[in-house]
């Protein structure tokens, strides 16, 4: 079920009409390209309805749906499903207000979006930056410190993103994947833990568990079931799409990843590995409310992620 999300910075801009309407036309292809791959899940969220929308400073899309050889395109993006504003799809109870994101330095609420609900940006592509199936983004985020207090920290992201149809030829086979999920129920759609345990080899095929995982998802609190699956799924797509030989240093996580210091690593972080071994799993990503942690070690040789921890801060 993909969900594709507008990018305002892209739209309402200095660009002369001709551009903005042929960046309009190669849209209008991107999105229908995406509804034909998925026609039934797919979602179009934008800042503001689309009818309202300025694809150039001073030129309305009406300008654009309004000749008659784009008339066709435009019965179907008013068919399809849409919402907005964009945090009209976050889930129930997250409001993500610790977390930020820009693009050259400018707030892209869309974008940011996007990668916050594992979806795909879509752009006007009236400048080059956004004539790629790809874009990075800044995040900045709160995140706990190990005295409990707060700092922030900016990391790089990135999205899918799409401008035209030809972009979409690389995002099929994830298209597929999120039809599949949903046809499952989706994650989103998981409402007990014991749920993530049992579907976990479909929601998380790069993910591996120590067995006194399966007892913490199984009786994991409510408010934490949509949290933790978000956690485990970005640790699945980061791997996913990690390449060992351009990317040395480790996969890009898509939240904010970080080790224990020593003497915790050494006291907390010891967990018997599935070989019988004790290892050290002190990389952890956070999930609220309160101070949830998933404390995993990467598994280069296999290309996965491997999960000791899922619940409480340990030691508090």
């Amino acid at each position: 079920m993909p969900l594709l999300f507008l990018n305002e910075i892209s739209c309402a801009t200095r660009s002369d009409p001709a551009r903005a309407e042929r960046a309009m036309t190669e849209l209008a292809r991107a999105v229908l390209a995406v509804l034909r791959a998925d026609r039934a899940g797919t979602v179009l969220v934008s800042k503001e309805p689309i009818t309202g929308l300025q694809i150039a400073d001073g030129h309305p899309i009406g300008k654009w749906h309004g000749n008659p050889r784009n008339r066709d395109a435009w019965r179907r993006l008013l068919q399809m499903q849409s919402k907005w504003p964009h945090r009209a799809v976050l889930p129930d109870g997250q409001d993500f207000y610790d977390v930020e994101y820009r693009h050259r330095g400018e707030p892209a609420e869309g974008l940011g979006t996007a990668h916050l609900m594992d979806g795909l940006g879509l752009s006007l592509a009236v400048e080059p930056c956004w004539g790629a199936d790809r874009v990075s983004l800044e995040r900045e985020q709160l995140v706990e410190e190990a005295d409990g207090g707060l700092t922030s920290q900016t990391t790089a992201v990135e999205l899918r993103h799409a401008s035209s149809g030809a972009h979409v030829d690389g995002h099929l086979r994830w298209i597929a994947r999120k039809a599949e999920l949903a046809r499952g129920g989706g994650l989103d759609a998981i409402t007990r833990g014991a749920d993530l345990w049992e579907r976990r080899a479909a929601l998380f095929p790069r993910l591996e568990f120590l067995p006194g995982v399966e007892h913490q998802l199984r009786h994991l609190l409510q408010v934490w079931v949509r949290p933790v699956g978000r956690r485990l799924a970005e640790l699945d797509r980061a791997v996913a799409s990690w390449n060992p030989d351009t990317g040395p240093g480790g996969p890009r996580w898509h939240s904010w990843v970080t080790g224990e210091g020593e003497q915790r690593a050494r006291e907390l972080c010891a967990f018997t590995d599935l070989d019988g071994r004790t290892r050290i799993f002190d990389t952890h990503a956070r999930f609220t409310p309160g101070p949830g942690r998933v404390h995993f070690r990467l598994v280069p040789e296999k290309r996965a992620v491997r999960v000791a921890h899922v619940g409480r801060k340990l030691g508090s």
